[in-house]
């Protein structure tokens, strides 16, 4: 077995959720050939300010379970988000005793978050990773906190 230090850079360990940039678009639900996703929801309103303006409703994440017992690490679901809110962390020690705990929820998939290594180097000139944005987006929310 390769220790931490010996795993390729772009490892696929567990997948990171950060749950602030989901918007319950379902696409990485529909998009897993093995349907080891599950994703509940819930719509929240919020009034219409002024005379003449509408209701806006937007989705609002209950739960986000990914199932690692029949998951293939296809990495179509990290590839289909288009909002970053899915990621490879390289973290391979999540060895379970029973099959049922291979269900890891929206806490568990959090943690992996701070695991998810950088990208690569961009060349001169060119916009910042995603991943790189998306981490720095999480971190001030959490330093707000």
């Amino acid at each position: 077995m390769r220790s931490p230090e010996e795993l390729p850079a772009r490892s696929r360990g567990v997948i990171a959720l950060i749950e602030s940039n989901c918007t319950v678009c379902m696409l990485c639900a529909r998009e897993c050939p093995v349907w080891c996703i599950h994703i509940d929801s819930h719509k929240e309103v919020t009034p219409a300010s002024g005379a003449g303006g509408r209701d806006r409703s937007r989705n609002v994440l209950d739960r986000f379970a990914l199932d690692y017992s029949v998951c293939m690490y296809c990495s179509i679901c990290v590839d289909v988000c288009p909002f970053d809110a899915l990621f490879w962390s390289p973290e391979y020690a999540y060895a379970e005793g029973d099959l049922v705990d291979l269900v890891q929820e929206q806490d568990r998939l959090q943690e992996w978050v701070a695991s998810v290594p950088a990208p690569p180097a961009a060349g001169e000139g060119a916009e910042p990773p995603k991943e790189v944005a998306a981490a720095e987006r999480a971190a001030r929310r959490v330093r707000r906190r």
